[in-house]
C-alpha cells in the first residue's frame, strides 16, 4: 500500500499536539487502567472465591467469559449514542455504571449470581474502548494518531502490573468485618470507576474549539488540519455506515482479533491459578508478584513493536510475528510438563509480549479503509465480536479441564486459535490486493464533524 512521504512537523504542530496529549492521554490512560482492573480481577478473586462458593472449573470459565456477551450486545449502540450525546457525558456514565456493578459483584452468593453480575458488568462497560478510540480521532490528525493510540493502549499491561500485586495483597490481608477477602477485592476495585466517572464529567474536553488550554492559533491549526483530512476523504467517497457492518475486511479483522482475545483473556483469567498450582505453598501475594512479571515483559515489547511498525509503516508482519511467538509459548505450556516456576513464568512472558505487541499494529489497520461514523461502527464491531474470544478461550479451558482433569489441553486449544489468527493476518495482503475499491482503502482519516455528519446522513 502506498504511503505519503514524511513531512517535518512545524513548531505550531509540535506544540499543539503536545498540549493535546498532555491534557487528554493521562486521563484516558488512568480510566483504561480502572477498566482493566474491574474486568480482570475475577482471575485473582477465583483463588479463594471458587472454593468458598464451590465453583467448578467450567463454571468459573463461564463466569469469566459471560462478561463479553453483555459487552458485545451494547458495544455498537453505545458508540452511536456517544457521538450523539457527547464523549464527556457518555463516558462518565459508562464509568459510574460499571463501577457500581463491579462493586456489587462482591455481594454474590453463588455461581448464578456471578453469571448475572458479570453479564451486567459487560453491558455497563460496553462502548468505553471503541468510544475512546473514536474520541481520539476528534483530536489527533492521522499522522499523530497511531502513536497516540499506542500511548493509550499501554494502560493495559500497566493495569496488570499494578493490579496483580495489589490484588494478591488484598486477598491475603483484607478481611475487614469478617467479610471474605475476595469480596473486598471486587468492592474496593470497583470504587475508582465511580470516582473516575465524576472526574471525567468535569475534566474530559469535548472538541478542540471548546477548550481553553489551546491558544486561538493552535485551535485554528488543529481544526483546520482535521477538516482538510475530512475534505480529502469526502472527495474520494466514504464507506457508508451500514456497508461497514458487512465489509469483508472488517470481518477479516474481527476474526484475527477473536483469536488474539481468546489468548489474551485466557492468560488474564487462568494464569493466576496455573501459577498457584505450581506450589500450594505460595501465598496470594507471591502469586500476584509472579503474575506481574509477564506483564512487565509485555509493556516494553508493546512499545518497541508499535514504534517499529509506525517507523516502517508496516502492520501485517508486526502483528503476525508476535502472534506466532505467543502461540508457540502457549503450545509449549500445554504440551509439555509444567516444570519449574522459572520455566513457566518465562513462557508466560513470551505469551504476554506476543499478545500485547499485536495491539499497536492491529488497531492501525481499520483506519486505513474506514473513517467518520463508519469508523465508529467498524471499530465497535471488530472490538465487540472479537472480544467474544474472551468468552471462548477461558470457557473452553474450563470445560476441557473438567473433562480431562488437566488445564493443558485447553492451553493447546487457545494456542491453536492464536496460530489461526497468525494465518489470517498474513492473508490480509491478498485481500487488499484483490479489493476493487483502492480509492477508499488508501484513505487514512480521522473523524471530526464533517465525516460524522456524512455518516449520520447515511444512517437515515
Amino acid at each position: 500500500m502506498a504511503t505519503s512521504p514524511a513531512v517535518a512537523p512545524s513548531a505550531l504542530e509540535v506544540r499543539t499536539i503536545r498540549k493535546a496529549r498532555m491534557r487528554i492521554i493521562p486521563l484516558v490512560f488512568a480510566l483504561f487502567i480502572i477498566a482493566a482492573l474491574d474486568r480482570n480481577n475475577i482471575g485473582f478473586a477465583a483463588l479463594t472465591m471458587n472454593k468458598e462458593l464451590a465453583i467448578a472449573s467450567h463454571q468459573y470459565g463461564f463466569i469469566a467469559g459471560i462478561f463479553f456477551f453483555g459487552y458485545c450486545l451494547f458495544e455498537i449502540p453505545s458508540n452511536l449514542l456517544m457521538h450523539r450525546i457527547g464523549a464527556r457525558v457518555w463516558i462518565a456514565r459508562i464509568l459510574v455504571s460499571w463501577g457500581v456493578v463491579a462493586a456489587l459483584t462482591g455481594f454474590a452468593q453463588s455461581a448464578s449470581h456471578l453469571y448475572v453480575a458479570r453479564f451486567l458488568l459487560g453491558l455497563a462497560e460496553a462502548g468505553y474502548f471503541p468510544g475512546i478510540m473514536l474520541y481520539l480521532t476528534y483530536w489527533f490528525p492521522q499522522r499523530q494518531l497511531a502513536q497516540t493510540v499506542a500511548l493509550f493502549l499501554t494502560a493495559n499491561p500497566v493495569a496488570n502490573i499494578l493490579g496483580a500485586p495489589v490484588s494478591g495483597m488484598i486477598l491475603d490481608h483484607v478481611r475487614w468485618f469478617g467479610v471474605s477477602s475476595w469480596r473486598w477485592l471486587l468492592v474496593l476495585e470497583g470504587v475508582p470507576a465511580i470516582l473516575g466517572g465524576i472526574v471525567t464529567y468535569f475534566l474530559l474536553p469535548e472538541r478542540p474549539m471548546k477548550v481553553r488550554f489551546l491558544s486561538p492559533e493552535e485551535k485554528e491549526w488543529l481544526t483546520g488540519e482535521l477538516a482538510r483530512e475530512e475534505q480529502k476523504k469526502l472527495e474520494n467517497g466514504p464507506i457508508p455506515v451500514m456497508r461497514a457492518l458487512v465489509h469483508g475486511r472488517v470481518w477479516h479483522l474481527t476474526s484475527v482479533y477473536f483469536g488474539a482475545m481468546a489468548g489474551f483473556y485466557s492468560m488474564i483469567f487462568w494464569m493466576p491459578q496455573l501459577l498457584k498450582n505450581l506450589s500450594t505453598q505460595y501465598s496470594n501475594t507471591t502469586v500476584g508478584l509472579l503474575v506481574m512479571i509477564p506483564y512487565v515483559a509485555g509493556l516494553p515489547a508493546m512499545i518497541v513493536v508499535a514504534r517499529s511498525s509506525d517507523r516502517r509503516l508496516e502492520r501485517r508482519y508486526h502483528a503476525a510475528i508476535p502472534l506466532m511467538i505467543g502461540a508457540t509459548a502457549l503450545l509449549l505450556l500445554g504440551i509439555s510438563p509444567w516444570g519449574s516456576v522459572a520455566r513457566s513464568v518465562t513462557l508466560w512472558c513470551l505469551v504476554s509480549a506476543g499478545i500485547f505487541s499485536v495491539y499497536g499494529p492491529f488497531w492501525s489497520l481499520p483506519s486505513q479503509f474506514l473513517a467518520g461514523f463508519s469508523a465508529a461502527v467498524g471499530i465497535a464491531l471488530i472490538n465487540c465480536l472479537g472480544n467474544l474470544g474472551g468468552f471462548v478461550g477461558p470457557y473452553t479451558i474450563g470445560i476441557l479441564s473438567k473433562k480431562t482433569g488437566s488445564l493443558q489441553s485447553g492451553l493447546v486449544f487457545v494456542g491453536l486459535l492464536l496460530l489461526a489468527s497468525t494465518v489470517l493476518i498474513l492473508a490480509l495482503r491478498q485481500r487488499i490486493a484483490s479489493d476493487t475499491e483502492p480509492a477508499t482503502i488508501a484513505q487514512v482519516s480521522s473523524a471530526p464533524t464533517a465525516s460524522l455528519e456524512c455518516g449520520r446522513r447515511s444512517l437515515k
